[in-house]
């Protein structure tokens, strides 16, 4: 049978511009974070109906890598399109000369050569400069010296070795601008400053950092002596909701930087310890081990119990670990991420480092090879990104 056609059907189409608002606001909830952004540039209505409703949560974490020399332009990898890099704008940055120490949504958390601290929006560059560093409330002084920064302790100590910032944390709300910025002085204390703060004030109960979380206004504190605390950041001031004693925790730490010595055994070694907080709020122990010889890397897993016993766990389920942030993700049913893996970097300075673990098959592998021949990089930081202006492919 012959289909028959109205010459005058196409008038009763409206526009893809035209659809009506609330039918457009419920397709645009619908899509991934990338098609997100893609889609509410479109046109001026699709843009209008992106602003009234409210995306998924970015669950898949994107890569930053660093330029070599002294470009200020990053570039970004996307695991849902494994074959397509990004490129941010020009950050205004001079790149092999600051460090970034650590990464929230999409704000960086720098520090220049002067151990000057500040964060940086990697999409709108909008900058916030905080305190300086020798700003400091609390019994443990800090001195600003040609070579670095002089510490001197409670007792009128002066330790011999210079003063190092310990796993640094921080958090911000994009739309109030309101942040919180923590990290451990050396040895003597923790440290935290939030926005109208001009100082540093420290918690000195907060002794020998080893690691540190920020979620949910939560600070996760992990000492090399063993204690787990836990404070309340939702108030004026810090209050310390939980503290327990745990078995040993490994002090030595690799550097996956500069020359890798020789080893005479590839026998597994414990090389660090960090701490992770689930989407479900339990506090987990994550041990990480390395052959030296043939480079693999493995891990082990402990929930952190109210007693202060360990308990082993074998499986993330549907969550995804992100080892450097501290914190898993909800993996299930997202392309780009893989469930009951660990995501790591062997090293933030070498970009062929990037691997994935997987506690199923207890295996490692690498997540991506980036073809650096037309761009030298020279670091790498996993970041969720949450950004509101589109980067340049």
């Amino acid at each position: 049978m012959e289909e028959s056609h109205n010459p005058n059907s196409h008038e009763r189409l409206k526009s893809w511009s035209e659809l009506p608002s609330d039918l457009l606001i419920s397709l645009l909830e619908r899509l991934s974070f990338t098609d997100f952004r893609r889609a509410k540039s479109v046109c001026r209505s699709w843009y209008s109906a992106s602003r009234q409703c409210v995306p998924k949560n970015n669950h898949i974490p994107w890569l930053l890598l660093f330029p070599e020399d002294n470009n200020s332009c990053c570039t970004l990898f996307n695991p849902e399109e494994k074959d397509k890099l990004y490129r941010t704008h020009d950050l205004d940055l001079v790149l092999p000369r600051i460090f970034c120490l650590k990464t929230c949504g999409s704000w960086l958390l720098m520090r220049n050569r002067l151990s000057n601290l500040y964060l940086v929006n990697l999409f709108t560059k909008e900058r916030i400069n905080l305190p300086p560093v020798e700003s400091q409330i609390g019994t443990t002084m800090l001195e600003r010296t040609v070579v670095g920064f002089r510490i001197t302790c409670p007792d009128g100590s002066k330790p011999g070795k210079p003063m190092h910032i310990r796993s640094p944390v921080f958090w911000i709300d994009e739309k109030t601008k309101e942040y919180l910025v923590s990290w451990g002085l050396g040895t003597c204390c923790v440290v935290y400053s939030k926005k109208g703060d001009n100082s540093w004030t420290q918690v000195p109960e907060a002794l020998d950092c080893c690691d540190m979380v920020y979620k949910d206004h939560k600070l996760y504190f992990f000492s090399y002596s063993r204690d787990l605390r836990i404070y309340d950041f939702s108030g004026e001031a810090p209050r310390e909701i939980f503290w327990c004693r745990c078995v040993y925790v490994e002090r030595f730490a690799y550097d996956g930087g500069g020359p890798r010595r020789p080893h005479v055994t590839d026998r597994k070694r414990l090389v660090v310890t960090k701490l992770v907080v689930t989407v479900t709020g339990d506090v987990l122990k994550v041990e990480t081990y390395l052959r030296p010889k043939s480079r693999i890397w493995s891990f082990r897993l402990f929930k952190v119990c109210s007693s202060g016993d360990f308990k082993r766990v074998h499986s993330l389920g549907d969550e995804s670990m992100l080892l450097a942030l501290g914190i898993t993700v909800l993996a299930n049913n997202y392309e780009g991420i893989r469930r009951n893996s660990i995501y790591f970097n062997a090293s933030h300075n070498i970009t062929s480092d990037i691997f994935l673990f997987n506690l199923e098959t207890r295996k490692m592998e690498q997540l991506h090879k980036f073809d650096c021949s037309s761009d030298q990089l020279s670091g790498n930081r996993w970041f969720l990104p949450s950004f509101t202006q589109a980067v340049v492919a």
